[in-house]
């Protein structure tokens, strides 16, 4: 079987939670594009584990896979492999496998990014971690990859041949170009390869070959459907491909082997940093979301945006997707909230449409048109099932259920992996 997790909405939806919740009936866990501007948090027990690049399957002994799609910065890797050393959980390369085509994200591509978004008049909100400018490599077949980096001599002769074009643009960009060619970070690169060789697979070939065993695979994305780099609400969007169908191209793995499609959707939505969110609170009820919800980014730190549920957006979303369930997370955080209400439709220069339009900027301008239903004061961080929440959270889940078309499968009631449950 071949599951494919994506965000519905503008990341931060709480995939790492529901990955870690899955994975226990998978056999491998992949990340699909990307690189360490996502952050998932994923509770069990007392523990928190914070991470950007590594799948959380491992909690539940899948083995976890990095793919060719996604961009690395194989300190930030490291990092977490000894973070989580420390907590007791050996990652080697058994447990974790690397594609040999993956993208490494340079010192330099990190600088580009700081330099290029201070310069900027309008801001993007970029994570300043070097992602886009390594897809920019990618496409200009100027990057190193994986496999480079865990040859020395390979690794060394593909940074000289790409040195000057680098120095070049720092120094353009008002920048120190000596970052490029810095000894110290060389060496630093060098002995990463020589960490990570051992990790370097074919994560097309593992894949396909599992599923051709009988196994279960589950692929699963990073941010949201609508950043992503296509299809979203350009230019305030990521670098890569966040819909379903790029798990397929960036893994390597034909679109007729994909079983089930599941959304992670919060029973609000958020976002981090700039571009439009039609829904976007800024009174009380939205201060309330968004410490009731811990809304601060896991890789940023920033404070996420919250608004209330926007169907129009979701519309688009199983659109790109083609969701064949839902997961819906912290409909916990709505409680003591009267009413809650739910965006049906915008209004958008004195017409009013039930689809988001194709500019970011007239959805800038979008009103949003509210339907209202009976809020609930219950505390919901403790139940287990469905119908043990009170009637207006189930009429809440129910009447999201309808006008998505889409059946939620999931309800997560907290952070906590036994916080989720199954309707």
């Amino acid at each position: 079987m071949f599951t494919i997790i994506t965000g519905a909405q503008f990341g931060d939806e709480g995939k790492g939670k529901i990955v870690d919740l899955m994975s226990g009936e998978y056999d491998l866990v992949v990340r699909f594009q990307g690189g360490n501007n996502a952050g998932h948090t994923v509770k069990v027990g007392e523990d928190v584990y914070k991470l950007h690049l590594i799948p959380s399957g491992f909690l539940l002994d899948s083995r976890v896979l990095i793919g060719p799609g996604t961009v690395v910065d194989p300190g930030v890797l490291a990092e977490e492999i000894d973070m989580l050393a420390e907590g007791g959980i050996e990652l080697d390369a058994k447990r974790v496998g690397v594609d040999a085509k993956a993208s490494v994200i340079m010192p330099y591509h990190i600088e580009l990014d700081g330099l290029r978004e201070a310069m900027r008049t309008e801001k993007i909100g970029t994570t300043k971690r070097g992602i886009g400018f390594a897809y920019i490599d990618k496409v200009a077949r100027d990057e190193i990859r994986m496999a480079d980096l865990t040859n020395k001599e390979r690794f060394l002769n593909r940074l000289e041949e790409i040195a000057p074009s680098k120095e070049a643009a720092i120094k353009e960009l008002g920048g120190d170009p000596s970052i490029v060619r810095d000894e110290a970070l060389i060496d630093k690169y060098v002995k990463l390869g020589e960490r990570f060789a051992s990790y370097i697979t074919d994560v097309s070939y593992e894949v396909n070959k599992a599923i051709d065993e009988g196994k279960n695979v589950l692929a699963e994305g990073a941010q949201g459907t609508h950043l992503d780099v296509i299809h979203g609400t350009q230019k305030f969007v990521t670098s890569s491909c966040t819909i379903a169908g790029s798990a397929c191209a960036n893994i390597g793995v034909g679109p007729t082997r994909v079983d089930n499609v599941l959304a992670i959707v919060k029973a609000y939505i958020t976002r981090v940093g700039e571009g439009p969110l039609p829904t976007e609170l800024f009174d009380d009820v939205g201060k309330q979301i968004q410490e009731v919800g811990g809304e601060v980014g896991t890789t940023t730190g920033r404070s996420r945006r919250c608004g209330w549920f926007d169907l129009p957006l979701l519309k688009k979303a199983i659109y790109l997707n083609g969701y064949t369930s839902i997961a819906l997370t912290k409909i916990d955080v709505l409680s003591n909230l009267d009413p809650v209400r739910v965006c049906v439709a915008y209004e958008l220069d004195g017409q009013i449409i039930d689809y988001p339009p194709e500019d970011t900027s007239a959805l800038a301008r979008c009103k949003p048109v509210y339907e209202d239903l009976p809020g609930w004061d219950d505390d919901l961080t403790g139940v287990k099932e469905f119908a043990d929440l009170p009637q207006a959270a189930q009429d809440y889940i129910t009447y999201l259920e309808e006008k998505m078309g889409v059946s939620v499968e999931y309800v997560s009631v907290g952070p906590a992996r036994e916080q989720t449950f199954k309707k």
